[in-house]
């Protein structure tokens, strides 16, 4: 495919003065689809890849540049989901045309769609030439309950965690911390020791689990699981900070 075409996508919804996703003031969009299924989830109407509004590159391109005057030297874009990683083609032509106008580009990504295999390893790494950081949620280090959590397995997750480092590519570490499902100290640890392993890691941050989303559910018509289960207090958000060590890459 020539990725000089106008490439289309469908989108969620965008964040216009985003604070969360990246350094700075990002405009942040949101693509519809992922085939993960986190029983947290707060964004589960972005799952199917049919809904949202269609819109090009250069239309996306054109809304968040209105806004460039607010990023100053550090904000940018961040393209989030969903999972953004099932749109490659999209984002190659995306953030090619965003480099050109000097923008910082970010992906939030839960690494789901990552292979080695043909032809997805060979435009990740294209995209990975106009891509400045990678967000990557790593959902729990421990693959049964990576499982249970999510309904797919870690390790092509945390292969691209150990790619990334290999060439360099800047990357923040995220961590959920759902109490009862990823918030156990034996797993804290063993994440805390793979992201010791990696050399590109700029940041960790955790990210306590909430119910703001769990409505949506209902809306859809999907039983929510974690109706019982609390956000994590602070002594196990602390706990959390301490052990994945996050006051180290700040």
């Amino acid at each position: 495919m020539d990725h000089r075409d106008i490439q289309k996508v469908r989108v969620h919804s965008i964040e216009s003065f985003g604070a969360a996703d990246g350094p700075g003031v990002r405009f942040i969009v949101f693509l519809q689809g992922c085939n993960m299924r986190c029983k947290y989830c707060h964004n589960p109407d972005t799952w199917s890849m049919n809904d949202g509004e269609e819109m090009t590159s250069d239309d996306l391109l054109k809304r968040a540049l209105r806004y460039k005057n607010y990023w100053k030297d550090s904000g940018g874009i961040t393209v989030s989901g969903g999972e953004p990683l099932l749109h490659l083609d999209f984002l190659i032509d995306f953030f090619k045309k965003a480099k050109e106008c000097g923008v910082h580009t970010t992906i939030d990504t839960a690494g789901n769609p990552f292979t080695r295999d043909e032809p997805f390893f060979s435009k990740f790494n294209e995209l990975m030439n106009y891509t400045d950081l990678i967000l990557l949620d790593i959902k729990e280090i421990d693959p049964q309950r990576h499982q249970y959590i999510t309904g797919v397995n870690n390790e092509n997750i945390l292969d691209m965690a150990k790619y990334l480092s290999d060439i360099n590519k800047t990357v923040w570490i995220r961590h959920v911390l759902v109490p009862q499902l990823s918030d156990f100290d034996e797993d804290l640890d063993k994440l805390s020791q793979f992201i010791g392993t990696l050399d590109n890691v700029e940041r960790v941050e955790v990210l306590p689990y909430h119910t703001l989303g769990a409505f949506k559910w209902e809306t859809l018509g999907i039983p929510y699981t974690l109706k019982d289960i609390c956000p994590p207090d602070k002594e196990r958000i602390a706990n959390a900070k301490e052990k994945l060590n996050t006051s180290l890459y700040k």
